[in-house]
C-alpha cells in the first residue's frame, strides 16, 4: 500500500516542475528504484493510472530503472554489488556489511511538452 503514497509524491513532483515551466503536458517520467527498496513497479503504474487522471500528467509514460544493491564490508572495506540474495564479502567472506546503495527511490527526470515542443 505504500506505493500509493510514493506515487502521489511522484505526481506532486511532476506537477510542481511542469507548472514551473508552464508545461501543457507531462509525457515521460523516469524513476530510479534501488533493488533493496520494497517499491513494486506494477503497483506504482497501477496507482499512477488512477491518480494522474484529469491532470497534465495523464497518459505520461513511467520509466523504471532498477539499480543494484551496493554493500561495503566493514572488515576489509571492499565495496561490491549484490544482485539477488545477500551474500558475504567476496574478498574476506564477512557478513559484517553496510548498505551504501540500493534503497533509493527518486525521480531522475521529467519530459514535458510546452507549446508543442518537448523539453
Amino acid at each position: 500500500m505504500h506505493e500509493l503514497a510514493v506515487t502521489e509524491s511522484v505526481l506532486e513532483i511532476a506537477l510542481r516542475h511542469a507548472n514551473q515551466v508552464n508545461a501543457e503536458r507531462v509525457t515521460d517520467i523516469f524513476l530510479v528504484i534501488g533493488r533493496l527498496s520494497s517499491i513494486v513497479d506494477d503497483s506504482v503504474q497501477f496507482y499512477w493510472n488512477m491518480i494522474a487522471e484529469n491532470t497534465i500528467c495523464q497518459n505520461a509514460n513511467l520509466h523504471f530503472k532498477r539499480v543494484p544493491a551496493r554493500l561495503r564490508c566493514v572488515d576489509c572495506q571492499m565495496e561490491f554489488e549484490v544482485q539477488d540474495s545477500l551474500s558475504p564479502c567476496p574478498r574476506c567472506n564477512s557478513f559484517h556489511l553496510d548498505v551504501i546503495g540500493g534503497e533509493e527511490f527518486y525521480v531522475e527526470s521529467i519530459i514535458v511538452e510546452k507549446e508543442g515542443a518537448a523539453i
